[in-house]
């Protein structure tokens, strides 16, 4: 299971959620392990089931509102019902005043706390965005990785079939490389991919018989993406003899990535065939049927309707020479 500990959270953030640190130290006796947040009120109240104590605890107006309006004894009361739980750590804030009998009970059960001035909501959501790409599960794979149209198209293939030199040829017509060679995809809440580049390599290319470039030298910042989410995996395989490629789209195929499915399309490659148009194409294609269109399907049906037409016809026909 991944965990990181409250230090990293700490050092990696402190800079962007302008944190501040309330207890004595950052060593919890438990790592953070889930990128969910919870906020503790509802226990400090007096209801403590299914307390989620696995999760960072953030405190804020509502919190400290209903500490202060308790008298002394219930305040102390309120606190003790928080803190008979072991939890990675608590934030609290907007830079909010907690007691400093809360800040003893922290520190007595290694419990960190950071403050930051940041308010509750937005910061919850920057930082779940942050653990969920801490705890994304991910992988890397052989490819290129390509914003067309705004579609996250991944190309893939034996390694010398000209990946490259189609993400080249689609940056040039003012597309975006996302990933070459190397592409690192994580899976993210609700089942969204996201592919990234390899921290080593960046944007660099190679092409064969020229040899490395960069990218955002060559072609500036507008022909880079940092990250983008992956939709469709384009496929290239060489032309064979024979052998059955898809003709009318009606087959909808898929490929799982991640436990993610989405669309598969193979694209035969062979001398003279203009791959980048057709992934220009295949991106196009994606976005219409997002929006509800699918051309083989109606086309399908406006062959079956004229079929159906013409058998009832011949039908009547039949009948009237009887």
């Amino acid at each position: 299971m991944n965990q990181i500990p409250v230090a990293r959270l700490y050092e990696e953030r402190r800079s962007a959620f302008e944190f501040e640190q309330l207890s004595g130290s950052l060593d919890s006796v438990v790592p953070i392990t889930v990128s969910d947040i919870n906020r503790p009120g509802l226990a400090m109240a007096g209801y403590t089931e299914n307390f989620l104590s696995e999760r960072i605890q953030v405190v804020g107006e509502t919190e400290i509102g209903l500490l202060a309006s308790y008298s002394a004894a219930d305040r102390e009361v309120a606190m003790d019902r928080l803190f008979q739980f072991q939890v990675p750590c608590i934030v609290v804030t907007k830079d909010l005043e907690v007691p400093e009998s809360f800040l003893g009970r922290a520190n007595d059960r290694r419990i960190p706390v950071l403050s930051t001035p940041m308010s509750t909501t937005p910061f919850i959501h920057e930082l779940t965005a942050y653990l969920d790409d801490i705890f994304a599960i991910a992988s890397v794979t052989h490819g290129s990785l390509v914003d067309v149209y705004g579609v996250g198209l991944l190309f893939t293939g034996r390694s010398g079939i000209g990946k490259s030199e189609i993400a080249l040829d689609l940056v040039e017509r003012g597309h975006r490389l996302v990933a070459d060679d190397v592409v690192t995809i994580k899976r993210r809440h609700e089942n969204v991919l996201i592919g990234s580049a390899n921290q080593v390599l960046g944007h660099h290319i190679e092409i064969r018989g020229v040899g490395i470039i960069d990218l955002q030298k060559v072609f500036g910042i507008r022909a880079i993406r940092f990250q983008k989410r992956l939709e469709v995996e384009v496929h290239l395989q060489e032309w064979e003899e024979g052998r059955e490629f898809a003709r009318t789209g009606l087959e909808g195929h898929s490929t799982t990535i991640l436990g993610v499915q989405i669309p598969l399309v193979t694209v035969p490659i062979y001398p003279g065939k203009n791959i980048t148009v057709i992934s220009e194409v295949i991106a196009l294609n994606y976005l219409v049927k997002s929006y509800g269109f699918d051309a083989a399907l109606e086309l399908d049906r406006k062959v079956s309707d004229i079929m159906t037409k013409n058998s009832r016809l011949k039908m009547l026909a039949r009948d009237d020479l009887e």
